[in-house]
């Protein structure tokens, strides 16, 4: 009885031992699913006041997008990038904001989220095509892209080669695809797997992951990008925006956000200091760099770090505002 009882035991432990192995063999599928296949939102409410729902070409793709008009004289065109797992719904505060303020808004789903056409995200390799095509169509100059996460990180590539825009907002991107896998994999996925799951996903999206590199493509952007990261990301930890600082070729800022993880930087209390950086940027006779008596002002002209790591009743005396955007 004791021997039976052994061997059950052992034929139970080498059939786990079986199925981990197994297990663990498909991890890269697993892997390269998973960065390819984000989950799709469905976009369930009404255009915004102002918005209608339109269809945009991209690269080969039909892109379902707001199309929102200032209310007043037209300064301009915001194009608005939305992150992984998200939809053009996320713009809405941005759509308020930036419509007030003279801007006509597009925000569209990026290609394999929300209603858009695309099977596979690619974080910029074909996403930043798409963003290509969508500048095409747009009637109003100048433009500024406001991108979130991934949005950040296709706006950053596409803005290399785009004459038209004029300024890049970017909040929470990442500096390279490869590092930013590494940075959110689970611990039991090696180097290795992390590898092959790369090897498979470029075969099954026709993509080169080198290639989604937003740190490489700063070194020939030209025109000002504001950096905007939670300094409690974890899931993409700020380095990667102050490596895509530090890469920039032309003006650019930086702002650290205390107390914040990751799709939390855009604070109310943030905005004004944003409003404030474009105003200077768009304007032909505004002097680089932030205003005297800003914060952070520094003395790297257009080139400043901004870190509002502290409480803003400390950085200035006034209150946190419990508004949106």
């Amino acid at each position: 009885m004791v021997r039976l009882q052994g061997r059950t035991a052992l034929t139970g432990i080498a059939g786990i031992l079986l199925l981990l192995v197994l297990l663990f063999s498909q991890l890269p599928a697993i892997g390269a699913g998973g960065l390819l296949h984000p989950a799709r939102r469905t976009v369930d409410v009404d255009p915004p006041a102002g918005c209608r729902n339109t269809s945009l070409a991209g690269d080969g793709v039909a892109l379902a997008a707001w199309d929102c008009r200032a209310a007043g004289v037209r300064r301009g065109t915001v194009v608005y990038l939305h992150g992984v797992a998200d939809n053009r719904t996320s713009s809405a505060g941005v759509v308020a904001r930036f419509t007030r303020l003279g801007f006509d808004v597009l925000a569209y789903d990026s290609r394999a989220h929300g209603e858009s056409e695309g099977d596979a995200c690619t974080y910029g390799f074909f996403e930043a095509r798409d963003l290509q095509r969508v500048l095409e169509a747009v009637e109003v100059d100048p433009i500024v892209l406001i991108g979130v996460s991934l949005g950040a990180a296709v706006a950053l590539q596409q803005a290399a080669g785009e004459p038209r825009v004029a300024a890049v907002i970017a909040a929470e991107s990442f500096a390279d695809l490869r590092s930013v896998a590494a940075d959110r994999a689970p611990f039991f996925f090696t180097p290795g797997v992390i590898r092959r799951a790369f090897e498979l996903a470029e075969q099954q999206a026709d993509f080169v992951v080198d290639a989604v590199s937003p740190v490489l493509a700063a070194t020939r952007i030209q025109v000002p990008v504001l950096l905007v990261h939670g300094v409690l990301d974890s899931e993409t930890p700020a380095d990667h925006s102050r490596r895509v600082f530090s890469a920039l070729a032309g003006p650019k800022r930086l702002i650290l956000v205390d107390g914040v993880g990751h799709n939390g930087s855009l604070r109310a209390e943030i905005w004004p200091e944003i409003d404030e950086w474009l105003d200077a940027v768009l304007s032909p006779a505004a002097a680089p760099g932030p205003r005297p008596g800003s914060h952070g002002e520094a003395a790297m002209d257009a080139r400043a770090v901004l870190d509002l790591s502290l409480p803003t009743t400390q950085r200035s005396g006034r209150r946190p505002s419990s508004r949106g955007l």
